[in-house]
């Protein structure tokens, strides 16, 4: 019994150990991943190649698009000496028009602190509204043939629930200083005067929209009375317009325009951590739309 019990306690303990030495494994394997280099391009930078940043998803301050990770990975791209030219890899509807100006910008001031390097963009599935305004900043634009291309024109959409209010009976409170601090209220009725001033708003984006894309493309725009009106095209019709310069992929530019076949990405990718948990997340929400039966068509939007 005595012997029993001596080997109980020796095997508790040596259980103990090796547990103790998996979650010490775990932390470390842990703590590399939450402070790994989120910058680090995806390739050896050694020797020529082309750089990559991507614009992917919709442009705003706090997402994958914004300004801070695109300019910051543009940055790096340009002062890299091994890089010979820049693509941006576009893939989005658009957002911000105060992000995309950021970067429309820098783009230009880094073209002309870098001028033996040019920019090309490159668009995915689609390169629109805001997206289009950030192409136009490159020295040339490429898309798919079946890429969507365009939507130059400004946006602004909300709800009102002044009848739903009424017809539940709840009564709208609202004190303020300043007769105009309820513009756009969607519990207020929209005045005609507040109509009209946000129609300022938007035909003043519209316009500085309008004068960055001109500045960028130059005589190869087309004339056409639609190209400034919020209409998208293919890559076959924005060519046609002037819009876009080539069809081709990424891989095409770097190779045949560029001579540097080898693409090195240095977008910001977050920890592995990250990464992973989006992953999950992707994967988790792919399994709900099979069960769904949601993803078993074609889809043009």
């Amino acid at each position: 019994m005595m012997g029993l019990q001596k080997e109980q306690r020796a095997a508790r303990r040596w259980g103990i150990f090796f547990k103790l030495l998996t979650f010490g494994y775990l932390f470390v394997i842990l703590g590399i991943y939450l402070f790994a280099d989120t910058f680090t391009p995806d390739m050896d930078e050694g020797g020529e190649h082309t750089a990559v940043v991507q614009v992917k998803g919709v442009i705003a301050d706090g997402e994958d698009a914004s300004a801070d990770h695109i300019i910051g990975a543009l940055r790096r791209a340009f002062e890299d000496e091994g890089s010979k030219a820049i693509i941006l890899r576009i893939n989005s509807p658009g957002g911000s028009p105060v992000q995309s100006g950021y970067v429309y910008d820098e783009v230009k001031r880094l073209r002309a602190l870098h001028p033996e390097k040019k920019v090309y963009a490159v668009i995915l599935d689609i390169g629109a509204s805001g997206a289009y305004y950030i192409a136009a900043s490159a020295d040339e634009i490429y898309a798919d043939k079946a890429s969507l291309v365009g939507s130059i024109g400004v946006v602004s959409s909300g709800f009102g629930f002044v009848d739903l209010m009424e017809k539940v009976g709840v009564e709208r409170r609202n004190l303020i200083s300043g007769e105009n601090k309820t513009f756009l209220d969607p519990f207020s009725p929209l005045k005609d005067k507040d109509r009209a001033f946000w129609q300022t708003v938007l035909d003043t984006t519209h316009k500085q929209f309008i004068d960055q894309v001109r500045k960028g493309r130059g005589d190869r725009l087309q004339q056409n009375d639609q190209l400034f009106s919020g209409l998208v095209w293919t890559g076959e019709q924005a060519l046609d317009l002037g819009l876009i310069d080539g069809l081709g992929s990424s891989g095409y530019v770097a190779r045949e325009i560029v001579g540097a076949e080898k693409l090195v990405d240095y977008t910001p990718k977050g920890s592995p951590l990250e990464q992973l948990i989006d992953r999950l997340g992707v994967t988790f929400g792919k399994t709900i739309a099979s069960q769904m039966g949601l993803n078993n068509s074609v889809q043009l939007r």
